[in-house]
């Protein structure tokens, strides 16, 4: 085909204003060879929301964009996400932090041998081990200095943010790049008679015709679903939860301390998110409802919150955990919900839209077969998202906990296969970059190590011990971790206090840069 000279996308929320931002950034917005994008949404129907985390790619995207990170925090009243507080999923009054920063950087095979060869009663969880956020952000320290560099600091960090407010913003950027944004339903899709899609009739603006169609309609599939008949493949039997009971919770006092990391807490059929937003929490429980009942899972919701659960309304989310294994058909391809829906135990949701429109714009029908992206592009997707079962799976098939949802997640028939077989291994080696493929896998290796020795899986390396003989040397970077770490905790800032300055004066220069400044 020629190059796409119209682009329709169905649908707004952070998934269809994220891809036509991106697109229209990617592209050459402004350019004869960019191009006419148009988004369509309908204003009667609103957004799933629940999704206010993200991963730690989310930074290049919103660069790529060309998006300030000062305006991003303050217009999508966004804070910083050093990772993940799991509490209660090994067993009850248990905890483990997973956090956005690799390991200490050491030759060979890093530090994980040594501290699997420690005596297990004395040493430091893994986490606290091997890396200094954990020791940072739960001292609600931020994971940068007021005048680091935007986008950049002392640590790894992602973003919690108002998801709604998130949309808004993504949507005034890609108009200001010449998005055309039209507000109607979709009644319709005309197919041509090779099955692509010829037009989308509307309430409100007739039929509109596009080369490339993006459906961004959220759990509807108006376009992949209900009228190219994606088929969706379920991964309930692997991933049992279906619910989520969502609700928002302000702070106690304007000056609350801001914690900076999603925390996820097990419970007896699922687990809660609590998001520290800059006013608010944004909390929900995701649960399994062949393990309880919608009014149980709210009574669990409010006794998590505590006092406060009277002064809130939830909403119950139904949803079927999958994916499309063609989320590209013909001239329509398929992000976010429409294209499948994971759980949001470690922010999937924004992480896949960002995956997939990276790969749109990398297989971007400028010339040649569409076919031949189309087969690539959902190779691919379908590869991560396999891969994706497996990580989620991870969290829930080693605890330890008695009741009848954790025993189920734990059946090996609930495995995935590959996974099964990884579990077996790791019995007696230790997680390795080998285990994953980096342009598949979502997560690296030393993400899996975070879960599994957080939630103590036992690594028996008693017969490899003669193969990691620098303990001296080990010992002398486990110190220095724990020193570093002490003073990364006492020199910067308080999360609260550096959002504060952030949204009231910006970010200030760095130290030279102000010297040089008063010199001049």
């Amino acid at each position: 085909m020629t190059s796409p000279r119209r682009v329709l996308i169905a649908g707004g929320g952070t998934a269809g204003w994220l891809t036509a931002a991106y697109l229209a950034r990617v592209l050459g917005h402004g350019k004869p060879t960019c191009p006419q994008i148009t988004l369509i949404e309908s204003p009667e129907i609103g957004t799933i929301g629940v999704g206010e985390g993200s991963f730690a790619t989310i930074r290049t995207t919103l660069q790529t964009l060309g998006l300030d990170e000062e305006t991003f925090l303050r217009e999508a009243t966004a804070t910083f996400k050093q990772g993940i507080r799991f509490a209660d999923w090994e067993k009850k009054d248990s905890w483990y932090f997973h956090p956005f920063d690799p390991p200490y950087p050491v030759e060979g095979a890093g530090l994980l041998p040594y501290w699997l060869l420690q005596d297990e009663a004395t040493r430091l969880p893994f986490a606290q081990a091997v890396a200094l956020q954990k020791k940072v952000a739960e001292t609600q320290r931020a994971p940068k200095r007021l005048y680091e560099n935007r986008f950049g600091g002392a640590l790894n960090y992602a973003y919690h943010f108002d998801a709604g407010k998130f949309a808004k913003l993504l949507s005034r950027h890609a108009i200001s790049m010449g998005v055309t944004h039209l507000q109607g339903r979709i009644n319709d899709v005309k197919l041509a008679q090779d099955g692509s899609i010829a037009g989308v009739v509307t309430d409100s603006h007739g039929e509109l015709n596009a080369d490339l169609y993006v459906d961004c309609t959220g759990f509807a599939a108006v376009l992949i679903g209900k009228a190219l008949g994606s088929p969706y493949k379920s991964v309930r039997k692997q991933l049992l939860t279906d619910r989520a009971i969502a609700c928002q919770v302000p702070y106690a006092r304007p000056d609350a301390p801001i914690e900076s990391y999603t925390v996820s807490t097990g419970h007896e059929a699922g687990w809660t998110w609590d998001i520290g937003l800059d006013v608010r929490r944004g909390v929900g429980y995701v649960y399994s409802s062949d393990h309880t009942s919608d009014e149980r899972a709210e009574e669990v919701l409010r006794n998590y919150v505590g006092p406060t659960a009277t002064d809130f309304s939830t909403r119950v989310i139904r949803f079927d955990t999958g994916y499309r294994e063609q989320q590209w058909i013909k001239n329509c391809v398929a992000i976010g919900l429409s294209g499948g829906f994971f759980e949001p135990l470690e922010a999937t949701g924004i992480m896949l839209i960002e995956v997939a429109i990276g790969m749109l714009t990398e297989y971007f029908p400028h010339a040649g077969p569409i076919d031949a992206n189309a087969t690539i592009f959902n190779r691919l997707m379908t590869l991560r998202n396999e891969k994706l079962v497996n990580f989620l799976k991870l969290h829930y098939c080693i605890s330890k906990r008695p009741e009848s949802f954790w025993r189920e997640n734990c059946d090996p028939a609930t495995i995935p296969d590959e996974l099964n077989e990884l579990l077996a291994m790791w019995q007696h080696r230790m997680p390795s970059r080998f285990d994953v493929l980096d342009d598949i896998d979502t997560f690296a290796y030393f993400n899996y190590q975070y879960i599994l020795y957080g939630m103590n899986f036992a690594t028996d390396l008693s017969a490899q011990r003669d193969s990691h003989p620098k303990i001296a040397e080990a010992k002398a970077i486990f110190d220095k971790v724990a020193l570093i770490g002490d003073q990364a905790a006492r020199d910067l800032p308080t999360h609260r206090a550096l959002i504060d300055q952030v949204y009231n004066h910006g970010y200030a220069e760095p130290p030279a840069q102000r010297f040089m400044s008063v010199k001049r």
